[in-house]
């Protein structure tokens, strides 16, 4: 017979099915961006891109140095969002519809939460900036 203890630790070698989900999503996201400018978000040079697709933001997670700025760009074809920083020290932007963006400049280290305003309850869309000294 043979032990019970291997399946479990197999288990958790697998990456959990959300990660698929929001990797698709994300590749998604880039597309429509490819689709809407003409060129990968990663070509842009004056800021770092944050997506905001199906209730997603691509990354959800983004490490900058201090004095970047980042921009958030909706790719959605219908959806409206915001950008909320959650230690309230910025107001929340205006709702970006699709193919509008919002920039916002980082100077403090440390960790930076956000969320889109109205969906950020009903569809989890949260995020974080790590910023760099």
């Amino acid at each position: 017979m043979k032990p019970l203890y291997v399946l479990p630790a197999l288990l958790l070698l697998a990456a959990p099915a959300w990660a698929d989900e929001t990797a698709d999503t994300c590749a998604e996201a880039e597309d429509r961006y490819v689709e809407i400018f003409g060129q990968p978000s990663a070509a842009i040079e004056d800021a770092e891109v944050v997506l905001m697709y199906k209730y997603t933001f691509c990354p959800a997670e983004l490490t900058v140095k201090a004095g970047t700025t980042v921009r958030w760009v909706n790719v959605d074809k219908r959806t409206s969002h915001s950008v909320l920083l959650k230690d309230g020290s910025v107001p929340e932007s205006d709702r970006l519809f699709p193919e509008e963006t919002v920039d916002m400049t980082f100077l403090t280290p440390g960790p930076q939460d956000y969320l889109c305003g109205p969906h950020w309850e009903t569809q989890n869309m949260i995020g974080m900036i790590i910023v760099e000294p």
